[in-house]
């Protein structure tokens, strides 16, 4: 059963007592809330994802609450809690989802050691998975999006999940727009990008809803045939500069959320996609001309 085969009431009824079991391959997160606007966004952009039984085990376990009793009615904010524990301080009450999000984000980092966790969104067609690390403010976000607006399935906006095995795994949620992306995304694919947040701690913000298509597929997982760093300059014209094994092995692990963690495994990982995977910077201005410098890199890895 997919969350979208509940109705509103019913979603709203669960999350205020024992929670929903959400299945975001390679994790299953139970999500508590007594919030209805929470509830209501959480059907939004997780519709079409399945649920498991509340008596199922959960990777993650969360909770949306109402923020301490004093502000509930001046300035209401919402908690995030996961197992017990509350590591931010509350968002205002209409920031939830972004919470969830970045909160779950945080989570997942701090707890799947089993992977290599690499910073990177991550896309793939043809059976050939490419990264997409880069630093904040670099485009990666929107140059994800617009490539899984374009056809190519999209696994994550912000891991690499790499197994001991060298494949890359889907961690395929939501996007986070921010600014100007926003309106570019729903140019692209009216309908994909959600609500829009103004004014949160990374200026406005809407999430990408994740493909139909996509998601029919988010526990495949896929070899890294390239590596892209994105480096998006308003009014820039395309350039691709190649990067040696060890610039990239560096530029890697360094943008990695667990390498110390995972220890001789991570360095490994990084040293196996570096040697066998082209790596590349690409600066551009223009999501049209980086497509077709990025399919050029994808097809000649091949």
């Amino acid at each position: 059963m997919k969350l979208a085969d509940r109705g509103s009431h019913d979603v709203r009824a669960a999350l205020a007592a024992t929670g929903l079991v959400l299945r975001i391959p390679p994790v299953r997160v139970r999500v508590r809330s007594p919030i209805a606007g929470f509830a209501a966004r959480l059907a939004d952009l997780y519709g079409e994802y399945e649920l498991h039984d509340t008596r199922d085990y959960a990777d993650i376990d969360i909770r949306m609450l109402p923020g301490a009793r004093l502000r509930r009615w001046v300035r209401p904010t919402v908690q995030f809690v996961v197992d017990g524990v509350t590591p931010f301080e509350p968002f205002r009450l209409d920031h939830a989802m972004p919470m969830f999000e970045w909160g779950l984000n945080w989570v997942f980092a701090h707890r799947m050691h089993q992977f290599l966790l690499l910073h990177s969104a991550v896309v793939e067609r043809d059976g050939r998975a490419l990264l997409l690390p880069a630093w904040p403010g670099s485009g990666k976000s929107t140059l994800a999006a617009s490539l899984a607006c374009a056809g190519w399935r999209y696994l994550s906006d912000e891991f690499g999940v790499v197994a001991a095995s060298g494949m890359v795994h889907p961690f395929a949620r939501p996007a986070a727009l921010k600014n100007e992306s926003i309106a570019v995304i729903e140019r692209m694919r009216p309908g994909g990008v959600g609500p829009v947040y103004p004014a949160t701690r990374k200026g406005a913000v809407a999430h990408f809803r994740v493909p139909p298509a996509s998601l029919a597929r988010a526990a495949d997982p896929a070899p890294i045939a390239a590596v892209v760093f994105p480096d998006f300059i308003a009014g820039a014209p395309l350039t691709v500069q190649p990067m040696t094994p060890a610039v990239a092995f560096l530029k890697l692990a360094h943008n990695a959320f667990n390498y110390e963690v995972v220890g001789e495994r991570g360095f490994r990982a990084v040293a196996g996609i570096v040697r066998s995977a082209p790596c590349r910077i690409v600066r551009y201005g223009d999501l049209a001309a980086a497509h077709g410098a990025i399919a050029d890199i994808v097809a000649g890895a091949a």
